[in-house]
């Protein structure tokens, strides 16, 4: 274990990492959800099977894949679909997909199976049970789908350039748990080890999803080309992640959550200033950090995005990338706490697009000494929260400017600090987000705006006398329950408030999705707008069959096929 001889460093400022644009600028770590799944199921050597293939010539039917651990087993309901190209969307609107899936809790029936494939294929349209864990859905990606089924049907390998660049077959367009549309409430799986940390069941639906997929694309292949069809070679099948497309629907989350969200951040700061005051690196440590900033400058050059923001991004972590070469060149990374003088450096040197990757990498080398933090990222409190009515009006202010100053600094009435209002499609339930001037939405604003609604009780407070309990200030004003509750969260949890506008003119969505992907796991982030991502998930992973602990941690970092 690492000799800390000095003062601990501390955890970053949360006015500095909760800023919209470093939120969005956040990348995989060794403490993301997909990893800790990985590392779990090999750790305790899950087994898995396919106990159903059952799947036509055009690629329509059912699967069964199992997920067997120490205690329970689980089990991903897979169902094909032959879909027409016109009706193929990635929007939550859509209402058919090239797969649908649910995860069942325990290994299904045939009576099971049989209820669900009146009801999955519906999504939203149908009904599960609290048998059920989790609801998703699927859709190709057409060209490369094409192409490997080709490919494979002629006898050959498919061009691996094409892989590198799309990531992957399919890509989810929802991945629906915690109670929605009749699935088991988070409740039921919330105190068993295998799923007590946050989205592990959806996490280990998109894992079996992927090995779903592939076999998928093998059966096709083989029934285009018969027996001189090739098997796909497990190297380049391993570089096949799951898509995913995200929304608006996402967004609001990280707001709504905010103990949630603050452990998740908390989590990861506390690791970065672990290892930050690790004094002295050996020489094993050094090398695994070194290895996988490689393996990262590889990575990168696969990131493809066509949006503008991404694409000055991905330019500035190009440019980074050369900076920390020059760095490492002069610097062997061996004493006076070579990692906080590293991230020192990049606080001035780099973007917050590079600061971010490099902050995520350090850690990889001490998996001992920050592991064990994920067992802190789950909320087992906030629901429980009531306001300490006994709390001084002057404490209260104290706490909103603790979190707040700079939104008491803007006059919220003007357009551009309040030109966006955030609301409920009645269409689909999803969140949405409009123009407030512009659109009728205003009746229908959902309170998604913390930092103006604290400078509203800021301002209405203004006549209090500070000793007074707030609990007179709230008979008065019961409008503002909830910023108080939000405002006294913070005391335990000071990561929780994200410090920007969000509802201003130039707030990006897509930093809230970034910000939130990223402890999924989730690499190469693909904004379409500013209001949906795609990403990748799982790229680089073995797959079910491979899975050991060797294999089960740094797969997230490619290295070149052999």
């Amino acid at each position: 274990m690492e000799k800390l001889t000095q003062t601990p460093i501390e955890r970053r400022d949360p006015a500095t990492v909760m800023r919209l644009s470093r939120l969005g600028s956040l990348h995989q770590c060794r403490l993301s959800f997909m990893r800790q799944l990985t590392r779990r199921m090999a750790r305790e050597n899950w087994s898995f099977t396919r106990p159903v293939f059952d799947i036509d010539a055009n690629g329509v039917g059912r699967a069964v894949y199992t997920a067997q651990g120490p205690d329970r087993t689980y089990s991903l309901v897979a169902f094909a679909h032959d879909l027409p190209p016109e009706q193929r969307s990635d929007r939550v609107i859509a209402e058919a997909w090239d797969a649908t899936f649910a995860l069942f809790d325990g290994f299904p029936t045939e009576a099971d199976i049989d209820r669900l494939s009146r009801n999955v294929p519906l999504q939203e349209a149908g009904r599960v049970s609290e048998s059920e864990l989790s609801l998703s859905r699927a859709n190709r990606s057409v060209r490369l789908w094409d192409h490997v089924v080709k490919s494979l049907a002629a006898g050959q390998q498919p061009d691996v350039e094409q892989i590198y660049q799309v990531g992957y077959l399919m890509r989810t367009t929802a991945v629906y748990g915690s109670g929605k549309f009749g699935a088991a409430d988070r409740e039921k799986v919330a105190d068993r080890p295998e799923t007590q940390a946050p989205f592990q069941v959806e996490m280990l639906s998109v894992f079996l999803t992927r090995a779903f997929v592939r076999d998928l694309v093998q059966h096709m292949a083989n029934v285009q080309g018969g027996d001189q069809a090739a098997t796909l070679d497990p190297e380049i099948a391993r570089w096949l992640g799951i898509g995913n497309s995200t929304g608006l629907g996402m967004a609001p989350f990280i707001v709504n959550h905010p103990v949630l969200f603050n452990n998740w951040i908390m989590v990861r700061e506390e690791a970065i200033a672990r290892v930050r005051s690790v004094d002295v690196a050996s020489d094993a440590e050094i090398a695994r950090f070194r290895d996988v900033f490689e393996r990262s400058r590889l990575s990168v050059s696969w990131w493809r995005s066509e949006h503008p923001i991404q694409v000055k991004k991905l330019e500035a972590l190009k440019a980074d990338l050369l900076l920390i070469s020059e760095y490492l060149r002069q610097d062997n990374l061996t004493a006076d706490r070579p990692w906080n003088r590293l991230v020192d450096w990049s606080e001035t040197a780099l973007s917050e697009e590079g600061q971010e990757l490099l902050a995520s990498l350090i850690l990889e080398p001490y998996g001992d000494l920050v592991d064990g933090l994920a067992s802190c990222m789950a909320d087992t409190r906030s629901q429980a929260f009531v306001i300490d009515g006994t709390m001084s009006i002057g404490t209260v202010r104290d706490l909103i400017r603790e979190t707040y100053a700079w939104a008491l600094d803007l006059d919220w009435d003007v357009r551009e600090n309040c030109a966006r209002a955030w609301y409920v499609s009645e269409e689909k339930l999803e969140p949405r987000m409009g123009e407030r001037f512009d659109e009728p939405i205003s009746d229908y604003e959902q309170p998604l705006a913390p930092a103006r609604d604290a400078a509203a009780a800021y301002d209405a407070l203004g006549g209090w006398e500070d000793t007074k309990p707030v609990a007179e200030f709230l008979l008065r004003h019961p409008e503002h329950r909830h910023t108080i509750r939000r405002v006294q969260m913070t005391q335990s949890a000071p990561y929780g408030e994200i410090r920007d506008n969000t509802i201003g003119s130039k707030v990006l969505p897509i930093d809230m999705l970034r910000a939130k992907l990223s402890f999924f796991g989730a690499t190469h982030f693909d904004p379409r707008s500013d209001r949906w991502v795609r990403i990748c998930m799982y790229s680089g992973a073995p797959y079910p069959e491979e899975l050991i602990s060797e294999n089960a941690d740094l797969w997230v970092y490619p290295q070149e096929p052999t």
